[in-house]
Parts: C-alpha cells; structure tokens; sequence
C-alpha cells in the first residue's frame, strides 16, 4: 500500500473545520500530519480531527516531513504561504480567493510549474456532473465559437460580508463563525466580488478557456463596509464580449444564483444552477439537454479536497479548477475593482 499523504494545514476557522478538516480525517490515505492557527481553541481542534501536533509557526510546520499543505487564513495571506509551500515542492490546496492580487495569482502559476507539484483551488461547481457534461459539449465545440458571454451570481450572504455572519453558522453547521474581518474589510480582500464572484468567473473560465482583456465595471456597497453589488462589460483575448454581475442580497434560505450564458458562432449553451438545467440550443435545429438529480444545484465542495488528494496518489487526473483558472478570476477581479475605482473607465486586465 502507498504511503499516506502526510498533509499539514495553515488556518483552522470556519471554512475549514466544518468542510475541509472532517473530509480530510475520514480518508485512510491522508496522514494529518500538524495544524497551524491562532486562538485557544487549536489544541480542541487538532484533538477533534486527530491531527499531530498544534503550532502557532508555519515555519514548525513547514519543517514537519510534508507532502501537501491546505491554506484556509484570510485571504491577503494565501500568496506568501502558497509560495513558501511550492517553493518546497509541496502540493498546495490554496482557498479561494487564491489571491488578492494578478501579480501574486500569476506569480504562484510560475512556481506551480516550476515545482511540478499539485495546486488546486477548491471551487465546488467546477466539479458537478452537469457542469463536467456542459465542459465536454463545449470540448466538442458543440457551439462553435464564443461571441458573447453572461456570468452572473447572487447568494444569502448580506450578512457575510456586512460584519453579521451569524447566518453562515446555519447553513453550514459549523461550531465556529466566519471571521468578519477576512470577510467584511477592504484591506484584507473583502467583498462580494472576491468572495463570491470568484466562484462564478472561475466556472466561466474553467468551462470557456477564455481570457478576460479588458473590464469597464462598477461596485456598490449600500452601506456596508465592502461591495454587494458588481457589474462590468468584459472584452476577452478572442475578441467576444461579456457581462459580469454580483448581488450579495438574496433572502436567506433563497438558492444560490449561479447562471453562465454562452453564445457561439454554431448555437447556445446555457447552465443555471439555480433552476439545475443545462441547454444546449444549436442553429442547425439540434437540442440538448442534461439530466441534473435534484439538489445537485446546491452548492457544495466535498469533490475538490478529494480530487486533491486523488491528483496527488494518481487515483485522478482531471484538475478542474487549477492555479491558471484561479488567476484568470483573480485578475478579472482586480481589474474591475479598479476600474469601479476609476469611475468605471475601461481597465486593461493584462499586458
């Protein structure tokens, strides 16, 4: 039998006690080597999922044997902590945003390859069957190609990202609540656009392999302390256009927004996770349309941290939501914070 994956993980709030940590205990080929994090509450933790040691020091366990690291800190601490890691030659599960920054996302791709290690950032939709079926039709070129593109996501988080989490703890039944000042503060990256529509950017990219070149956007923040709503005009390297928009306003209990429009030089390819349909309408007449169980719409992220670890024992090979899909969102984002910044002026996203 191959040795289990010894993984150590940096960050034990919210995210990563209530999906992450239980995921990674219950496999037999995973070894929870140390978890490095702040607060008295580290040593319940590392007891509850049977993790080695406790540390306040990346340094401790970066120095412990790994063969992985999972970082779940605020999101202004993921570029430093997954270089440090790839510099190392370990595997990297980085949460998303991957960065705050393109410099930083396009940076960790270059060490990625250079390290020749595993890095993935875990985006539940990536990973459902439905959206997988929609990524093979376009493979196919089922729709020729993409002229125009919608991107649109909304979801019950006012409270996520309006300093009152509370809501979260619900939905996710986790025993520990989201840290307001990684969610709701503009020095740290908060936001709804880089904590929400990271995710949908990251399914348009990862479904298209398209860039985006130029974004001439908006944010508003209607009293909170960051956005709530984002909306921008994109230009991508191919020539298409496209629209990008944001609400963090959904009623709790309402299900996520998440609704990807393609338009194609041969037909119409369209995936809403809310309504659980995917389309595909071709100019020749043809129709299609996927059968999706129900519930599977909902967001959940129980496939990517076992792709992780199945990418790094050879048991997979698909990696559906890899640093480059990771840095085309980042850089997206950035570019129409900045163009918000500029009274919507048009933002060049890369050289």
């Amino acid at each position: 039998m191959t040795a289990p994956v010894r993984l150590g993980a940096i960050g034990a709030g919210w995210w990563a006690t209530s999906n992450h940590f239980p995921l990674f205990a219950a496999r037999d080929d995973v070894e929870l080597v140390g978890v490095c994090g702040l607060g008295p509450d580290l040593p319940a933790i590392r007891d509850r999922f049977g993790f080695g040691f406790a540390t306040e020091s990346a340094d401790e366990l970066f120095d412990a044997g790994l063969d992985a690291v999972v970082i779940t800190t605020p999101h202004d601490l993921h570029h430093p902590l997954a270089a440090r890691a790839l510099d190392r030659g370990l595997h990297v599960l980085c949460e998303k945003p991957m960065t705050l920054h393109a410099a930083e996302a396009w940076d960790l791709a270059a060490r990625a390859e250079r390290a020749g290690t595993v890095f993935l950032v875990p985006y539940g939709w990536n990973y459902k069957p439905f959206t997988v079926a929609a990524k093979r039709m376009l493979e196919a070129g089922r729709i020729g190609e993409i002229q125009y593109a919608l991107c649109h996501m909304a979801s019950p988080t006012r409270g996520l990202f309006g300093s009152d989490p509370t809501h979260m703890l619900e939905r996710w039944n986790s025993e520990t609540a989201p840290d307001p000042t990684t969610w709701s503060s503009p020095a740290r990256g908060g936001g709804y656009a880089h904590g929400q529509v990271t995710h949908s950017s990251a399914l348009l990219f990862w479904l298209t392999g398209l860039r985006a070149a130029t974004v001439a956007g908006r944010v508003m923040d209607a009293g909170a302390p960051v956005d709530l709503f984002d909306a921008g005009v994109v230009r991508f390297d191919n020539g298409a256009l496209g629209s990008l928009s944001g609400a963090a306003t959904l009623a709790d209990g309402d299900k996520y927004q998440v609704d990807i429009r393609l338009f194609g030089t041969e037909g119409v390819l369209m995936i809403d996770v809310e309504r659980e349909r995917v389309t595909l309408s071709r100019y020749d007449g043809e129709r299609e349309e996927v059968a999706i169980a129900e519930g599977e719409g909902e967001y959940e992220c129980l496939e990517p941290p076992a792709r992780f670890i199945d990418l790094i024992t050879g048991a997979a090979t698909e990696n559906n939501s890899g640093v480059d899909v990771a840095a085309r969102s980042v850089e997206l984002i950035e570019a129409l914070l900045r163009s918000s910044a500029a009274g919507g002026a048009e933002i060049r996203v890369h050289d």
